[in-house]
């Protein structure tokens, strides 16, 4: 029987987190680096991806590789995995973190290409990064794929309307994709998060001074969580502590309503 170090412990793996530059991202990726995973830290920008690996590498011990790559550009997704896997030679875990809430479009305002920019990033990035890293795993004998999505998928507001929907598409893809790579031992999941302390979140603040008291309030813990606060489940899906979890949906949004 493994102990608990043991069931957590991701010496040896490697893992990919997207938009890990900051916020939550951040967050996890260094919680992964800390359990022992070597960890690719990515968002658009490559001098902001080396600057945080670069940190990551120095607080953590790990391995780490700053790579850019824009997920909302479907032809980019391949090359990344590529060097990734030139790099390590395997991949263990992808964590699907990368989205956009642009502004506040409610249904009657949105445009076509508002709508295409959201999906193109919080649904079609994940679908490509996955369909490129699950061969990847196959060929390793497992893996770990973590959705992030949002408690806004089990019920959105108008103003955040494409957020909410492209959330939810990531949620029903969850589950075929689960269905799909099961026979190949991989494990794909998602991982619902409440209101975070995050720059999304403090830009909607900005423009409505009671946001952050009333997004609180929606939670039984009648806080805004901070980003470390997502390490423990993220862990829980990468690692084998959850070898018999695949096609769920866990929120972590301190007792929100699903």
């Amino acid at each position: 029987m493994s102990t608990a170090n043991e069931l957590f412990d991701l010496t040896g793996k490697v893992a990919i987190v997207t938009g890990s530059t900051k916020g939550i991202g951040r967050a996890m990726v260094e919680g992964l680096a800390s359990a022992g995973a070597s960890v690719v830290v990515s968002s658009r920008k490559q001098d902001l991806c080396d600057e945080v690996a670069k940190e990551v590498g120095a607080a953590t011990g790990a391995e780490v590789l700053g790579l850019a790559c824009h997920v909302g550009e479907w032809d980019a997704i391949p090359g990344f995995v590529e060097r990734v896997v030139e790099r390590f030679g395997r991949i263990d875990v992808l964590v699907n973190n990368a989205g956009i809430n642009p502004a506040h479009v409610t249904p009657g305002e949105m445009t076509l290409d508002y709508w295409r920019k959201v999906f193109s990033v919080n649904l079609e990035g994940p679908l490509r990064m996955s369909q490129c890293v699950a061969p990847v795993m196959r060929e390793g004998g497992s893996g770990s794929i973590v959705h992030i999505g949002t408690m806004a998928l089990y019920g959105p507001g108008p103003s955040i309307c494409a957020y909410g929907a492209s959330k939810a598409a990531l949620k029903n893809l969850t589950r075929a994709m689960a269905m799909e790579w099961a026979p190949w031992n991989i494990r794909v999941n998602i991982l619902s998060p409440g209101p975070f302390t995050s720059e999304m979140l403090l830009g909607a603040a900005k423009t409505d001074p009671g946001y952050l008291e009333m997004v609180a309030g929606g939670t039984l813990l009648k806080r805004v969580a901070d980003p470390h606060e997502i390490v423990g489940p993220v862990l829980y899906l990468a690692s084998d502590a959850s070898t018999y979890v695949t096609g769920d949906d866990l929120s972590v949004s301190g007792g929100m309503m699903k």
